[in-house]
């Protein structure tokens, strides 16, 4: 299959690196900063289309559905980053956002060849998760014309699914094959053609935008606090200490024992101090109000 990479903008030859290996290290990694501050103003650019994809994947959430991310390569592992984090995060269930990559499991820690180019296979992973219409399908490609990313693009549509594409060319063909196209611009890389450079950092931070726009909206961040994460390790369970104790304006020993009564549960525990009630009717006004605390107070 022949692709032409010279209409793609991430395969564009930058200028201001041109005589990169010529340079000292400083001069060097000068450039590349440079260039990486060119990022931010890329996504800021498509910040109403981020915001149209949150809205769409906080519904999905709201409804039982699920984020489920699909890209090969640097785009794929970007992706299973995010979902791997969101339930020690957030305390989420592992499959409320799940990330797919061309190449299985084995492909996360070393590259799988050819695997990118296969749309059958992009189907097939998508088959088995059951996707449905209350999932939303984020396909992540650089590029924008991976063939396993379209096929589960494609597959998704074909049931009902939203289907958001993440691309840094325009008008690429996720991009036109998608119900919201996110695609932050950010120019020919320092070595040309390693999109895992600006356009990987872009595709970071969209997906951390996704997930922690839909997370707030949901009601998984009171204020700025993580105030459902999940206790796994001696740091985090200082941390529930301390979110409690900036949440309720109180000290350690209240909010240690409140988070004992409540079996470790921020969000009860902020909603009993600051209210002044039992646990169990902290936990039955968050179940009455959907998780939300600042109702919950009401």
């Amino acid at each position: 299959m022949k692709i032409d990479l010279n209409t793609m903008v991430t395969e564009g030859r930058n200028q201001a690196s041109e005589a990169i290996d010529t340079l000292s290290t400083l001069d060097m990694l000068k450039v590349i900063n440079n260039e990486d501050k060119k990022v931010a103003l890329a996504v800021e650019r498509v910040l109403p289309q981020i915001a149209e994809a949150v809205d769409k994947i906080s519904a999905a959430f709201t409804l039982g559905g699920r984020l489920i991310y699909c890209g090969a390569g640097t785009s794929g592992r970007l992706g299973i980053l995010d979902a791997s984090e969101c339930p020690p995060t957030y305390g989420t269930p592992s499959a409320m956002v799940v990330g797919l990559i061309a190449g299985g499991h084995q492909a996360i820690l070393k590259a799988v060849e050819n695997a990118e180019d296969n749309p059958i296979q992009g189907e097939r992973d998508l088959r088995e998760l059951h996707i449905d219409r209350r999932d939303v399908l984020v396909g992540i490609a650089a590029s924008g014309r991976t063939p396993y990313v379209i096929g589960a693009m494609t597959y998704a549509k074909s049931v009902g699914a939203t289907v958001v594409a993440l691309s840094c060319n325009p008008d690429s063909p996720i991009s036109r094959l998608a119900d919201i196209a996110i695609e932050p611009v950010v120019g020919p890389e320092v070595v040309t053609g390693s999109s895992r450079m600006k356009a990987g950092t872009a595709q970071k931070l969209v997906l951390n935008m996704l997930t922690t726009g839909a997370m707030i909206r949901i009601g998984k961040v009171y204020g700025n606090l993580m105030v459902d994460v999940e206790a796994t390790n001696a740091k985090l369970v200082q941390r529930q200490i301390n979110i409690v104790m900036q949440a309720c304006g109180c000290d350690s020993l209240v909010a240690t024992q409140a988070l004992q009564q409540c079996g470790g549960h921020c969000k009860t525990a902020i909603v009993m101090i600051l209210a002044n009630l039992s646990a169990d009717r902290a936990k039955h006004l968050l179940d009455k109000n959907s998780g939300f605390i600042r109702p919950s107070l009401k």
